[in-house]
């Protein structure tokens, strides 16, 4: 169960993302639509663990180790936005998010 601390920082971490990835993906993610799916921060706020999608992009596995290496980029990009809101940025652990394919194929299996 989270508290009601936990969920606020996680919207603000969910969308304060996804306009950090919206700016980096021309240069530095193969031009992939990468879409923050979810956030969830541990009870200390010292972690945050962050599902992602990623489309336009033949391999989706390709993109999340390039995301994975400029973890400490993004992090920095997050606390510039967050400054005011957060004394210590989370440290950011990122996932891909595969529900969407799981949600499609289980449809097409249904039809």
């Amino acid at each position: 169960m989270e508290t009601t601390r936990q969920n606020k920082i996680s919207r603000l971490i969910q969308k304060d993302l996804s306009e950090i990835f919206q700016h980096l993906s021309r240069e530095h993610f193969k031009n992939a639509m990468i879409t923050v799916t979810g956030v969830r921060v541990s009870p200390d706020l010292s972690i945050a663990k962050i599902a992602v999608s990623i489309f336009a992009t033949k391999d989706k596995n390709e993109i999340l180790p390039l995301i994975k290496a400029k973890k400490n980029e993004i992090r920095f990009e997050l606390a510039h936005k967050v400054g005011k809101q957060l004394r210590v940025v989370p440290s950011l652990e990122f996932f891909l998010d595969d529900s969407l394919d799981y949600i499609e194929n289980i449809e097409n299996l249904l039809k």
